[in-house]
């Protein structure tokens, strides 16, 4: 595995953008712990995203368009270490799929995920839609704290 960034400039096209979502999101991870950062300050991922008709279904299978999901972004952010290591890259018919190996600590609790992301694109190559899928082991509850208020679905 490598880190995202020494990969990044092997991919063109819709496989480029996933990793630049990827790269963006760990950069504004990384500046969240800072005064003043708020919603507005993830606008640079927003620039790869149909912010209108976005959807992300997540870990939990919770379901959040673009407001709901950089407002989780935002609190999950702040208390959060994120890095994610590059495993692989592909697009089938315009679908980009992407593994990482994803590393996380928030608070006390870290955890070590394999994840598979299948990010679909709107015609102007717009991330649209966001599904999530993680290998893990059991979660300690604290974690789930970071959810609170986000529907997860039964």
């Amino acid at each position: 595995m490598r880190d995202i960034d020494a990969v990044a400039a092997d991919y063109t096209g819709r496989r480029r953008a996933v990793l630049e979502y990827a790269l963006t999101t760990k950069r504004l991870v990384d500046a969240a712990k800072e005064p003043g950062f708020t919603v507005e300050g993830w606008a640079p991922l927003a620039a790869l995203v149909a912010v209108d008709e976005f959807e992300r279904i997540g870990n939990f299978k919770e379901v959040m368009n673009w407001s709901e999901y950089v407002g989780f972004l935002t609190n999950w952010a702040a208390n959060s270490e994120w890095d994610g290591l590059f495993k692989r890259v592909s697009e089938v018919d315009g679908v980009v799929f992407l593994e990482l190996e994803e590393r996380s600590r928030i608070g006390d609790f870290t955890s070590v995920v394999n994840s598979m992301s299948v990010y679909e694109f709107t015609d102007d190559d717009k991330i649209r839609h966001i599904d999530v899928y993680l290998q893990m082991a059991l979660p300690n509850t604290d974690m789930l704290g970071s959810y609170e208020g986000v529907g997860i679905a039964e």
